[in-house]
């Protein structure tokens, strides 16, 4: 009934954990693809599987990234509904059976999807509802706002729905999956959540700043490729352009605080300016100000603040903004995070 595609990238140490968690489910009527994107450390990974080895079936490929990986599991599933699971995540055990119970009482159901506990480190740190609440009605439009987020690794789609809407584009590596859960709702796909906990996602804490970055880049290429590709209302590209012009300012918000790190405050006021051009707030102009009076004094302030909250790119919620799950995002060389949400709320500095 239900084919699980486990994605494995750099994830050996977590792998074992993530394929026991569907081996305890529950509901029994599934299978196990685990799909080997090329992993550099495939003999520790194929080690850590060993004990599982009858269990799973075992699929191995070049890299091309977590879309690619899922297509292939998607490709080569028997099951009538897909499961997705990032390699260093995982389920409780009555993971599946609350979802299916969604879908057997909705004979019309493309997809369902629950609340998520977020890891940092091995301690649970916060509950994804709680940090972005759902909306009662989840269609392309509460998705395209964000008032709806779904996680990938909690997410049960209907295979025939995702094979017509075109598998998960490659082209992206990360918010992918914001991309699927766009293009399925847009096609008329109904979906649905239960507000249940049944998920543990472990947040990458790698790279975070350049993680950010980069996802908020892609999520507006996602946009794009929306207003692009899809006959949108003019209300829902007029969203579109808004969201995209605040996601800029957002950038050029974080290019400022990179610059900052590096001592560069002509480049910190640059990017300050871009953002203040597009949307500003108290804190932005305070800053601006600050960095043109006395730049090296208010760079040192900042990464004083920065030190004192424990993160040197200076954003206290980062952890809880950016590994929202929902958005599938990564760096090229495959974050193991394969599902991360990206906040477009403002932010000052």
């Amino acid at each position: 009934m239900v084919s699980v595609v486990i994605p494995a990238f750099r994830c050996t140490q977590y792998i074992a954990q993530a394929v026991e968690s569907v081996l305890q489910q529950s509901f029994s009527d599934l299978e196990i693809i685990v799909v080997n994107d090329g992993s550099p450390d495939t003999p520790l990974l194929e080690a850590a599987l060993l004990p599982f080895w009858g269990k799973i079936r075992y699929l191995k490929q070049a890299t091309r990234g977590p879309s690619g990986a899922r297509n292939t599991g998607i490709l080569q599933a028997r099951g009538k509904y897909l499961a997705f699971l990032d390699g260093d995540d995982y389920w409780l055990p009555d993971h599946l059976v609350r979802l299916m119970a969604l879908f057997q009482g909705e004979n019309a159901l493309d997809l369902a999807y629950c609340d998520c506990m977020l890891l940092k480190g091995e301690k649970p740190f916060a509950n994804a509802f709680s940090i972005e609440p759902q909306s009662s009605v989840v269609n392309f439009d509460s998705l395209l706002v964000e008032n709806c987020a779904i996680s990938t690794s909690s997410a049960v789609v209907a295979r025939e729905s995702i094979l017509k809407a075109g598998l998960f584009d490659e082209s992206f590596r990360r918010c992918e999956d914001f991309d699927m859960w766009l293009r399925l709702a847009f096609g008329g796909a109904r979906m649905t959540y239960h507000s249940d906990t049944q998920v543990f996602h472990r947040m990458n804490e790698a790279g975070l700043s350049a993680d950010r970055l980069s996802m908020k880049r892609d999520r507006i290429r996602v946009y794009e490729k929306m207003a692009a590709t899809l006959p949108v209302t003019i209300e829902q590209r007029e969203t579109i352009s808004r969201l995209v012009a605040h996601i800029k300012a957002d950038c050029y918000v974080d290019e400022m605080k990179y610059a900052l790190e590096e001592g560069n405050y002509q480049a910190a006021l640059d990017s300050g300016n871009r953002a203040k051009a597009i949307k500003s707030n108290w804190k932005l102009a305070t800053s601006l100000f600050a960095l043109r009076a006395a730049p090296q004094l208010f760079g040192q302030l900042y990464l004083l603040r920065a030190r004192m909250l424990g993160d040197r790119s200076g954003k206290r919620f980062a952890d809880a903004e950016d590994h929202f799950p929902g958005t599938g995002n990564h760096e090229d060389d495959h974050d193991p995070a394969y599902s991360v949400h990206q906040s477009t709320g403002e932010k000052g500095l």
